[in-house]
């Protein structure tokens, strides 16, 4: 019976538009808006309530639906700020690798480096103690011919005395001189060839 009675409302909404005034014939017509909005809301008002039902599941299942999209796009954005959170840790990540194998190369570097310098360093202290132990032994050699030049020379000194003495023995003896003059004499040399 409702029905019916919507159908009723929807032919009197009919017969009202076509007792309206045309302006323009097919485009535009001059209605009564206060008759249209009653009729409007009694064909409401008519409808059967499985109509009103299902028209407030549409509009929940287009809440709902609105809700979902809300919350899947929400999703699909922390899952995007996770993605680039996690990519930009990756990337710091592979920063720090790349900055830690270029430290590990530049110490490296500076170790051989280091090393390279303290083999010259030492390659020349052993060349300088090496040309130094030269000179200390030449030196050595000049002392010790110097050393041994001058006993020479002492010994050479001392062996004319003695010969002198030797001499002045002999001449003492040959001119048969008393033995106290003698031994004076023999004192006197024995005293020259001392100091």
């Amino acid at each position: 019976m409702q029905q019916n009675g919507v159908f009723d409302l929807l032919r009197l909404l009919e017969m009202t538009l076509e007792e309206s005034f045309p302006l323009i014939p097919g485009r535009f017509a001059v209605v009564k808006p206060k008759e249209i909005e009653l009729l409007i809301d009694r064909i409401y008002g008519a409808l059967p309530m499985e109509v009103q039902e299902a028209k407030a599941l549409l509009l929940r299942r287009d809440e709902l639906q609105a809700e979902a999209q809300y919350k899947a796009e929400k999703i699909v954005m922390d899952a995007q700020a996770e993605a680039e959170r996690k990519l930009s840790e990756a990337d710091f990540i592979k920063a720090l690798e790349r900055e830690g194998a270029r430290i590990r190369v530049q110490v490296q570097e500076e170790c051989e480096e280091i090393k390279r310098t303290a083999m010259e360093e030492a390659n020349m202290i052993r060349s300088g103690a090496a040309d130094e132990a030269v000179k200390i032994r030449q030196g050595a050699e000049v002392y010790a011919q110097q050393v041994l030049d001058n006993l020479e020379r002492d010994l050479t000194q001392l062996q004319q005395i003695v010969k002198n003495g030797q001499a002045y023995m002999e001449k003492l003896r040959g001119e048969s001189q008393p033995q106290a003059a003698l031994n004076e004499k023999a004192a006197k040399a024995a005293d020259f060839v001392i100091k």
